[in-house]
């Protein structure tokens, strides 16, 4: 059988060559530094890579078991986007929480998936999981240099220098999309949920789950029995060669379809919505994914 590759397992070992060594961590913000807020741990990661010790930043979600669709935020949270100078949404439905916070008169709102100009595809909704599109992010990091400079004009050149250096490691991580799409585009994969089909889709890797699955999957409902049976068909004659799996919304139906791919020996690579723990580097994380990703189709 083929071990199971899982991305947070593999984070430790592959960490170090994730994209090269990470930067040293950043300094401690500063008494002055900017309140900024992001709805997860994700969007907080590339917030303090732009923004250095010049940002404060809270992460309404930064528990790597939580589920941001089901998330309820304490009244902190409420007080903190009050005063946030600057407040990254993913936006698209998915972190409704925290788009129902009020922020204060002088902060700055980012939207990714309306900064993103992703749009949804004709025959179906948009993919609001836009933390996996690499180009989103480089667009991201210098939305928020600039929207940093209007209230600290006299770092702008700093905030623009650490979100160029953020875009050469996101090129980083393309490179390894485009080694994965040089070795195995047109391979066939399944997944429990679409969370990282941007991902997969650059990389040249074809989703053959069942829409009526993974959605189901997604909006914790239970999926039609017969989307359920065609995705467990998925590894049985001519099997996908990788299944993806969210690691943070685990249920009957996803464990079913995860021990039929482990019983027809296909690799199980778990990624995931917020950092995993003792990981708060955003490039890592995701150089983590795309390597425990390659290594799976490698070895089918």
């Amino acid at each position: 059988m083929v071990p199971r590759v899982l991305a947070g397992v593999l984070g430790a070992a592959i960490v170090l060559t994730a994209c090269g060594s990470p930067p040293p961590p950043p300094a401690a913000a500063s008494p002055e530094a900017i309140p900024v807020v992001a709805s997860t741990d994700v969007y907080g990661a590339v917030v303090r890579a732009v923004g250095g010790a010049r940002v404060a930043v809270t992460s309404l979600i930064d528990d790597p078991a939580a589920d941001p669709h089901s998330f309820e935020p304490p009244p902190a949270d409420a007080a903190a986007v009050a005063r946030a100078r600057l407040v990254v949404v993913n936006g698209g439905g998915y972190d409704d929480f925290a788009e129902r916070l009020a922020p204060g008169p002088d902060a700055v709102v980012v939207n990714v998936v309306e900064l993103s100009g992703l749009t949804a595809p004709a025959d179906g909704e948009l993919n609001e999981h836009v933390w996996y599109s690499l180009p989103t992010m480089k667009t991201l990091a210098g939305r928020i240099a600039r929207d940093l400079a209007t209230v600290d004009p006299a770092a702008a050149g700093e905030f623009t220098a650490n979100a160029d250096a953020f875009d050469t490691r996101v090129d980083g991580l393309i490179t390894k999309v485009d080694a994965v799409k040089s070795a195995h585009g047109g391979d066939r994969i399944a997944v429990t949920e679409p969370i990282p089909l941007y991902l997969t889709e650059a990389a040249g890797l074809v989703n053959a789950t069942p829409e009526e699955f993974s959605e189901a999957v997604e909006e914790d409902t239970d999926p039609p029995a017969a989307a359920v049976a065609q995705t467990l068909d998925l590894f049985a004659a001519d099997p996908v060669r990788a299944l993806l799996v969210n690691g943070q919304t685990r249920t009957p139906v996803t464990d079913q379809v995860e021990q039929a791919a482990r019983a027809a020996a296909v690799p199980v690579v778990e990624v995931g919505e917020t950092l995993p723990a003792g990981v708060d580097d955003y490039v890592v994380w995701m150089g983590g994914q795309i390597d425990a990703l390659g290594l799976a189709l490698d070895r089918t």
